[in-house]
């Protein structure tokens, strides 16, 4: 049975100059870059949680709210002697992958233990940190991201204050254990919305760049969990409506990719909502439990109906 790892793919976003889009991105040696995102977690906007593992650690794990399985590293199973349980298949952004199973048990944050977990491993150099908290461990949750304080918390609703001062609150309908906004709009085209704590980027897919006749502005490359490039063509959306707000010329990637099939989202339009443009809030919430996602507006903002955000610069 294949995990779908959703997104949870931009270490890094760049420029791909003409003459290289055609050519396929060659592996990287054993070791290569392996503290590219290490050294640069703010700035790729990754920000993780200590977990413990039978006692051990703490180790760092990125929340990821559009991953279904919780993942570890090559080096976290050879650290704790994790063991094989089987082979599976992760569906990245850019790519199917076969990898190995391994079991952990006693894992342990925001005072819970999970036992009998079947972990997906890859490759620390692609994921940012020690391992992925995904869906199977997020489940009658809430994710917290301050973006004042630059923390993300996962808590129960009530041990993470409720929903006090939160001027928006969306509803969402769960599959495969994500959250999908289905009630926003594109430019006026209706668009199904993925909230992807694991995604530095927005991406979209090819029918939804059909739909808005997307341009391309300027080609652009991202690399996934596997390691395997998704290279798209970047363009800006007038508005993006949801929940009475609006954000506007919002930047996104729009590329073809396993993970929205997976999701049984490649026929209509729909969209990865990425952390750089989460950033315009102050907050930001996504509660499994009450399927919400709950928006706190920038101090001094005001709340009023349709309330506009954004007005990013015409090129990132």
């Amino acid at each position: 049975m294949p995990w779908s790892l959703v997104a949870a793919a931009a270490i890094a976003t760049t420029p791909v100059p003409d003459a290289e889009v055609s050519q396929a991105p060659e592996p990287l040696a054993p070791g290569e870059n392996a503290e590219l995102v290490e050294g640069e977690a703010d700035y790729h906007n990754r920000m993780t949680v200590p977990v413990h593992i039978e006692g051990e650690g703490p180790f760092d794990f990125m929340i990821d709210t559009g991953a279904e399985a919780t993942v570890v590293t090559r080096t976290l199973k050879e650290q704790l002697g994790l063991k094989p349980a089987g082979n599976a298949v992760v569906v990245g952004m850019a790519s199917r992958v076969p990898v190995e199973l391994v079991s952990v048990d006693g894992l342990e944050f925001a005072a819970r233990v999970i036992d009998g977990i079947e972990a997906p491993m890859l490759e620390k150099r692609h994921v940012g940190a020690d391992g992925i908290l995904g869906l199977d461990s997020l489940q009658d949750l809430r994710v917290l991201i301050d973006f004042r304080e630059d923390t993300i918390a996962v808590d129960d609703a009530k041990a993470l204050g409720g929903n006090r001062g939160y001027e928006i609150i969306v509803r969402a309908r769960r599959k495969l254990g994500r959250l999908i906004i289905t009630e926003a709009t594109l430019n006026n085209v209706r668009t199904a919305v993925i909230i992807d704590t694991g995604a530095q980027t927005s991406i979209g897919n090819l029918a939804l760049q059909r739909k808005m006749r997307a341009k391309n502005r300027e080609t652009i490359r991202s690399t996934d969990v596997n390691g395997h490039d998704l290279v798209g063509a970047l363009d800006f959306a007038r508005t993006l409506k949801m929940g009475g707000m609006q954000i506007n010329n919002l930047p996104i990637l729009y590329a073809d990719g396993p993970a929205f099939e997976q999701l049984g989202l490649s026929k209509r339009p729909a969209m990865i909502l990425g952390m750089r443009d989460l950033r315009i809030f102050d907050r930001v919430a996504i509660d499994f439990n009450s399927r919400q996602i709950l928006f706190d507006v920038p101090s001094g903002a005001g709340f009023k109906s349709n309330m506009t955000f954004g007005n990013y610069p015409s090129r990132l």
